[in-house]
């Protein structure tokens, strides 16, 4: 009598788990991008206002009630007409956007739009930190004579330096730069324009702020950034030796 075997189960398949999809930034695609670009070269103010109300109005409300919140400036008092404010500030500056310098618009005007809230809170702690005890002032008002002197060379000779830095800057753009290179260059310059209504200028938070603008990701910044180190340096030591 033949023996039958009993066929082998099969082992189950490992189920494939499914990757969930990225969520698209829907409120400011492309489009979007297109419009705001569109709205700088032409001066009809018709078609202005069409590409204003129908694109570029609704992405910058969007985008500025998510910075709003996820930056936890709902702390801020009066933040609705804050949001309003910054609105209409965005609207003010669109024709300085120039998509030739690398970045994105809506890289620009976020980081834009974090540094305007962030520049509102520096004010709104500075008011807070009003009140003065009367021994400081009067501290202030015996000690104050010994120290305005130095006080106002050593301003003056850092606004020298500044002023001779952004001259060199502007001299780097018709080097021969290649295009990362340009991009990480006006990203540089555009922080370094802000830098009153920067609250966080660590490392960390310019590595996050210069990948936004330039749409790069950390290593081509870094990569990029330190080329631009080596001219800086060199600035540096000409200023130093009091060359320039």
């Amino acid at each position: 009598m033949t023996k039958q075997t009993t066929p082998a189960t099969p082992k189950p398949k490992p189920r494939r788990r499914r990757r969930r999809a990225k969520k698209g930034r829907h409120y400011f695609t492309q489009v979007h991008e297109d419009a705001i670009v569109r709205y700088a070269q032409i001066e009809d103010l018709k078609e202005r206002t069409e590409l204003y109300v129908n694109y570029i109005q609704p992405a910058f409300d969007e985008m500025v009630d998510k910075i709003v919140y996820t930056y936890k400036f709902t702390t801020l008092p009066n933040i609705d007409d804050l949001r309003s404010e910054c609105k209409v500030w965005l609207t003010m500056i669109l024709d300085k956007y120039d998509p030739n310098k690398g970045s994105k618009a809506f890289s620009y005007f976020s980081v834009i739009t974090k540094n305007w809230f962030i520049h509102k809170v520096k004010k709104n702690s500075a008011q807070l930190r009003k009140e003065v005890h009367l021994e400081d002032i009067r501290y202030h008002e015996k000690h104050e004579p010994l120290i305005t002197h130095h006080g106002y060379y050593e301003k003056r000779k850092e606004r020298e330096f500044w002023e001779s830095l952004w001259g060199e800057i502007d001299t780097w753009d018709g080097a021969n730069l290649k295009e990362n290179e340009k991009k990480v260059l006006e990203a540089v310059k555009i922080l370094l324009s802000n830098t009153d209504d920067i609250e966080i200028f660590n490392k960390k938070a310019i590595y996050l702020y210069l990948r936004e603008i330039t749409g790069l990701n950390t290593k081509q910044v870094v990569n990029n950034l330190n080329k631009l180190r080596v001219k800086y340096k060199s600035f540096k030591e000409k200023w130093n030796r009091g060359e320039i």
